[in-house]
């Protein structure tokens, strides 16, 4: 994937000519970590985020497996993207879904992972009947998601980043497959936030240089959000729960290692 750019304009100065005024930079940027097929716990989190068409939402993958109801996550995604500037991030579990779709693994083996919840959500019963799947949702999965997103201040990746190694050289296996335990701040400076580690705590997990949100969806935890300027989390359940909580509560709630 080639490195991000700025689509901002160079400022000009000039006595000779006068210019309107340049707007402000205007919008949230908003996180949503790993959701697994938790379409009750997705829609809720969409509601109390509230992404508006200045905002950009950035959801870290892993869309599909384990959950109850990946066909509607891939919906709820699909129509939020009508509504707000969407960043989709590819995860490890829907190169699975592809891999097996494709006989690159054996879908038996996906479906050890979850894969069989996924199938279920689309044919009603775990078979691998591929033509259940919409072919717009095929299209998302194996066209528009992306490998990775920065901006001037942080990374956005589905499981972690080699911290020596600038984005575009990144490998898959750091990018869709290392977990949190072997990781390092960025040599940019830029702070991390990434998925895939479940904390099952429920809390995300907040280290010097890298914050990670996934925070077991699918088992008895939460579907985590961010508000990256406010540093406030928001989170939601399968059970219908909503919380708020700030960098400064995590902190104080994760035990003491």
């Amino acid at each position: 994937m080639p490195p991000l750019v700025s689509d901002v304009p160079a400022d000009v100065h000039t006595s000779r000519i006068s210019l309107p005024p340049r707007e402000k930079p205007g919008g949230r940027t908003l996180v949503v970590g790993d959701i697994h097929g938790c379409s009750q716990a997705l829609k809720l989190m969409l509601q109390e985020l509230d992404p508006q068409p200045a905002d950009t939402l950035v959801t870290l993958g892993d869309y599909v497996d384990r959950g109850p109801d990946a066909r509607g996550v891939l919906e709820l995604i699909l129509e939020i993207e009508t509504r707000t500037q969407l960043i989709p991030l590819l995860g490890n579990h829907e190169i699975l879904m592809l891999d097996a779709r494709d006989s690159t693994v054996e879908h038996s083996s996906w479906f050890a992972v979850g894969g069989s919840a996924t199938m279920e959500s689309y044919a009603g019963w775990a078979k691998p009947e591929w033509d259940k799947v919409p072919q717009r949702h095929w299209e998302f999965l194996s066209q528009r998601l992306r490998r990775w997103h920065a901006t001037d201040t942080h990374i956005f990746a589905h499981a972690n980043v080699n911290a020596m190694l600038p984005l575009p050289d990144q490998s898959d296996d750091w990018l869709f497959w290392r977990r949190l335990d072997d990781s390092h701040p960025h040599f940019s400076g830029k702070m991390l936030i990434c998925g895939h580690t479940a904390q099952k705590s429920g809390l995300p997990c907040l280290l010097p240089g890298r914050i990670c949100i996934d925070t077991w969806a699918y088992g008895n935890g939460w579907l985590t959000g961010l508000d990256v300027a406010t540093e406030t989390f928001v989170q939601t359940s399968q059970r219908g729960e909503i919380r708020r909580i700030s960098f400064d509560e995590v902190r104080m709630l994760t035990p003491k290692t």
